[in-house]
């Protein structure tokens, strides 16, 4: 595909996206193309017909897109390299910030605080079960009773799902409401009370039907996946974090081994923001629905769907490359993970062709007339007429199926109660909530998000709990100091401001260069500022509600290299420390029955970096502490080494002694860990006997690899010298002695290798 003569026209077939563009522009430079000559060449599916079409129609590089690239290139690479030093300075080793990165670590972090602010409300519903079966009014309330409180004697110990409920009503011609109005006014309670005085009143009146509304309804298949919704709907169908989504689908779209049909894409390419789907993927669809799944489910034209604003219209939806292959006809030559995201993309394109589901809404008015006043309750239900799309596409509905009413018709209440509720915080972000929330914020692009989820994990910043993301002590506290110092870079508006100009760069010509002065200038004041000013995170408290259990002066928090915890406010003067859970609250040891083995008094349950172990009460008089198992139940120490008598045939100065694993015995130098020598325990008796007829240690080590039944394979020179017993510590200056000389060994090394492409 590409030549080294620059004289002859090149094709570059990279990504169609900005990086694959920025690609194909430096591979031009490096290789000295003259721009005449360069043509670049996109396809959106790895197929015969697809590559064929895009090389007999080449174009030209776009250079807006190029800069757009080199400009967010620029951007991120300015905050990140400059910003994370500073956090390594003030907060930890191993940190780092960045333009999006940090942003939606602030967003898990705002989040987290509002859960923590939230504070409940209490409110009260009065939901009933009617039935128009009246003169069943008393077998129904028994049965309803006896099916809402299961026992392990009928089978079950859970309560029944709403598909299960919704099934029980419908069978007994009964269906749920809620009251709404009483006396003419919405019904609204908050305690108990009101609440007794209004359930009183409506629990023996008589009801009837006094409104029935019907109308018919249709509901549109959604359009097809483009990179942000396969990640949410990977997640919350398959259960599959975003960045495994998008290895598999990077695997479907290169290339799967078909068999006799050869390796195939299987989808197109994977990374668009456009629901954009050509002329000849909507004909194969409608063609296939009308020939697989019947005529009624091909609509009249075919369904189109409007993308966002910044979406590139020159690129698809993502979307099966040949709509004939099914996903269950080719399950066998796909990996699990394979398969299920395939028949995930499959379906949601084919659906997408697809008729509209048709629905009938009922909506009743049940009233009664009570000592308050007149009541209402209302109810809703929706039944399928017609499936359309959901024959392909699924989708749950909690809608119940109510029976047929006529205005005026009596009903019996076979259940009312009155319920207690509170009001709930908000939820914390899974990974689809998360993606969505950037996306809807205009914060980074749908192909960043998989490393962004990652890198923020990585860092520590936060983490999943039951698959849900909650900030960690270190990730508030870089949040803090963020906010503070960079003000900018931590809005979600400024953020989004700078992914339009970026975006204009590529779409209306804006000049990179100015974008980027224009960010530059305030950023380099704020980060001279952040240097002077940030105090260093292990130097800030916070106050808590605690006091010091030693000397009465209150505890505050602080923040240490395994997180927040509580330190006496006397410190240096009084040392008293103790840990506190992820929401501030403390920790307190407890005591267990288990005796210090070395004074006799309690051991008391600790928490460390490495987990749970005891520690004497007595501490720091006595240092004793025990690691325990899952159970509580003390792990025996390890036994010491035990001598072999046999030399070690690396280092020469080291004997080989019997230590212990996980997975058994094995020898190791007693020089650990100076020497790393590592040899099979089943090699312990026959090693001993080659010792002892002066076989043992041999002179090299390919003669000890021949002892030991090793394969490796070494020169002579590398053994003699690999045998010389290791001298101690270089000091510092033949340390950088040595790191120079390194330094200079690799740098001639690169410079030979450049000569010989060169000739070459």
């Amino acid at each position: 595909m590409l030549s080294l003569n620059p004289r002859q026209r090149q094709n570059l077939a990279t990504d169609l996206d900005r990086e694959g563009e920025a690609i194909a522009w430096h591979l031009s430079q490096v290789l000295g193309v003259p721009e005449d000559e360069t043509y670049r060449v996109i396809f959106n599916e790895i197929t015969k017909k697809a590559i064929e079409q895009a090389f007999a129609n080449p174009g030209k590089i776009d250079m807006d897109k190029v800069m757009a690239q080199q400009a967010r290139r620029i951007l991120d690479r300015i905050v990140g390299y400059q910003i994370s030093p500073l956090l390594w300075k003030k907060v930890a080793r191993g940190l780092s910030a960045g333009r999006v990165q940090s942003v939606t670590v602030k967003m898990i972090v705002q989040r987290e605080r509002e859960i923590r602010a939230f504070k409940p409300v209490e409110y009260w519903l009065i939901p009933a079960v009617f039935t128009n079966q009246l003169d069943k009014q008393n077998e129904y309330k028994q049965q309803w009773q006896q099916f809402q409180s299961p026992s392990e004697s009928a089978g079950s110990i859970n309560p029944p799902t709403l598909a299960q409920q919704n099934d029980w009503l419908a069978e007994h011609s009964a269906f749920k409401a809620e009251l709404s109005t009483i006396a003419g006014k919405t019904f609204a309670a908050d305690n108990a009370q009101q609440t007794q005085k209004i359930y009183d009143a409506v629990k023996n009146a008589d009801f009837v039907v006094s409104a029935v509304q019907v109308k018919d309804s249709a509901s549109r298949p959604a359009p097809p996946f483009i990179t942000s919704t396969l990640q949410q709907a990977a997640a919350n169908r398959l259960g599959f974090p975003t960045k495994r989504t998008m290895r598999v689908a990077q695997q479907l779209y290169e290339g799967i081994d078909l068999g006799s049909m050869g390796a195939l894409g299987l989808i197109t390419y994977m990374r668009t923001d456009s629901t954009h789907l050509s002329p000849e993927a909507i004909s194969e669809a409608r063609k296939y629905i009308g020939s697989n799944i019947g005529g009624k489910y091909v609509p009249e034209k075919p369904n189109y769907y409007s993308s966002g604003k910044n979406a590139q219209q020159a690129h698809e939806a993502i979307r099966p490359t040949d709509v004939d292959i099914v996903p269950e006809q080719i399950k066998d030559l796909l990996t699990d993970e394979q398969y299920k995201l395939y028949q995930l993309i499959w379906r949601r394109f084919v659906a997408s062709q697809m008729t509209a589901a048709q629905w009938n809404t009922t909506t009743l008015e049940i009233s009664a007339d009570t000592s308050l006043g007149k009541c209402c309750y209302k109810a809703q239900g929706r039944t399928l007429i017609f499936d359309g799309f959901t024959k392909i596409w699924p989708t749950g509905s909690a809608d119940q199926q109510l029976p047929q009413f006529k205005q005026g018709g009596k009903v019996a209440a076979i259940d009312i109660k009155a319920d207690q509720h509170f009001t709930k915080p908000p939820a914390r972000f899974n990974e689809a909530s998360l993606v969505k929330a950037l996306e809807k914020e205009g914060i980074g692009r749908p192909s960043t998000y998989a490393s962004i989820i990652s890198t923020i994990q990585d860092r520590g910043y936060v983490e999943q709990l039951d698959r849900q993301f909650h900030s960690t002590d270190i990730g508030e506290v870089v949040t803090e100091k963020l906010d503070e110092f960079f003000p900018k870079i931590m809005d979600m508006a400024f953020t989004r401001y700078m992914e339009e100009q970026l975006d204009k760069i590529e779409e209306q010509h804006l000049d990179w260069v100015t974008v980027l002065n224009e960010f530059y200038g305030p950023f380099s004041k704020d980060l001279k500022t952040a240097g002077k000013e940030m105090e260093h995170a292990k130097a800030e408290t916070k106050p808590s509600e605690y006091t010091c259990p030693k000397c009465s002066k209150p505890l505050v928090y602080r923040f240490g290299k395994n997180g927040r915890f509580l330190s006496c406010s006397g410190y240096p003067d009084c040392k008293v420390t103790s840990p506190c859970d992820r929401d501030g609250k403390m920790l307190v040891d407890e005591v267990t029955e288990h005796k210090c083995p070395n004074c006799g008094k309690p051991m008391v349950k600790k928490r460390s970096r490495f987990g749970i172990f005891l520690g004497c009460s007595d501490y720091p008089t006595c240092k004793t502490a025990l690691r325990i198992d899952k159970t509580g139940n003390i792990v025996p120490p390890k036994p010491p080494p035990q001598p072999t008598g046999l030399k070690c045939y690396k280092c020469s100065a080291g004997e080989l002694v019997i230590r212990q694993s996980k997975k058994g015995p094995f020898l190791g130098c007693n020089k650990f860990p100076r020497c790393r020598t590592i040899v099979s325990y089943k090699k312990l008796e026959e090693l001993k006997e080659l010792q002892s007829k002066g076989q043992w240690p041999p002179a090299s080590r390919e003669k000890a690899d021949e002892l030991l039944g090793r394969q490796k394979k070494s020169s002579p020179k590398a053994d003699e010298q690999s045998l010389k017993p290791k001298p101690d510590a270089p000091s510092a200056k033949n340390k950088k002695s040595s790191t120079k000389s390194k330094k200079k060994t690799s740098k001639g090394s690169a410079e030979k290798i450049a000569e010989t492409v060169e000739e070459k």
